[in-house]
């Protein structure tokens, strides 16, 4: 691609972030490549991708990553705010401090880093920020209230964002993906696990937890490169959408979710905790 964009994405160690990085660069983007564990993301040199690591939770990790790119690029063209993670668990299970901490990384991270960037953005009149949200930011999953709470808060945030900056000739969008085939899903329910043993969630959270397991072990599962695809058109194209929905259970999900009355909805997910799998 001629005339690539400098693009800096967050959460690039694994999954959806791993594999944008790498088709961004192989489209001729100059891609920057960021996240807390470097050695998973050494194989994206290959690609040409600059990486380096950042805690989105730390404020001088955060300023070096800009510094960085805008010491090499001289500006920053795109930034992907997708680092993130799910702490799944009973509100009343779940430790505040765990919950601050998921929303330190899902939220204020991503904010402060927005922050940083944007003045690089607004000098150069030009300038897309796109948000990894979830179809978790439009609808409550049973026992992952904390992870809802952060991606409602991404939504809103990211809503607000758009209107401020559409003068300043910056495009903001979200990504809302639904059940996705990596390891997120699996690394959700084992905190699931540990926030039910010895509660009186322990029955239901324990079996929520092994069916959440295996349910992203499945095949029925979109792969992360539906989610690259999107990316990739929110990056590259003309005039982007506010938001690209993907994957087949985020399309079921607001499918079911605008029918069904609120206390159908309820037991539905309420039902996930009492089926039994192998």
């Amino acid at each position: 691609m001629k005339n690539g964009k400098v693009i800096l994405i967050t959460g690039a160690s694994s999954g959806i972030g791993f594999d944008s990085a790498r088709t961004l660069a192989k489209q001729g983007h100059r891609v920057y490549a960021a996240a807390r564990r470097t050695e998973l993301m050494e194989p994206l040199k290959a690609y040409g991708v600059k990486v380096f690591g950042m805690d989105v939770t730390d404020e001088e990790s955060m300023k070096q990553g800009v510094e960085t790119v805008i010491q090499a690029e001289g500006r920053i063209d795109v930034l992907i705010n997708n680092a993130g993670y799910g702490y799944f668990g009973a509100i009343e299970n779940v430790p505040l401090e765990e919950a601050r901490r998921q929303l330190e990384v899902n939220v204020f991270g991503l904010a402060r880093l927005t922050q940083l960037v944007l003045p690089y953005m607004r000098k150069q009149r030009s300038g897309r920020i796109i948000n990894t949200s979830s179809i978790a930011g439009k609808m409550v999953f049973y026992m992952g209230g904390w992870y809802n709470v952060t991606k409602y808060s991404v939504e809103a945030l990211s809503d607000a964002l758009r209107m401020e900056m559409k003068p300043f000739g910056i495009d903001v969008m979200m990504i809302e993906p639904g059940a996705i085939k990596t390891d997120w899903g699996v690394i959700a329910a084992r905190h699931l696990m540990e926030s039910s043993v010895g509660t009186a969630y322990e029955q239901i959270g324990t079996q929520w937890a092994k069916n959440m397991d295996w349910f992203y072990k499945t095949n029925w599962l979109s792969s992360p490169e539906v989610v690259t695809k999107a990316i990739s058109r929110a990056v590259n194209s003309r005039h982007p959408k506010a938001r690209y929905c993907r994957g087949r259970i985020s399309i079921t999900g607001r499918v079911l979710h605008a029918l069904l009355p609120a206390r159908w909805w309820d037991a539905l997910m309420r039902q996930g905790g009492k089926i039994k799998v192998k």
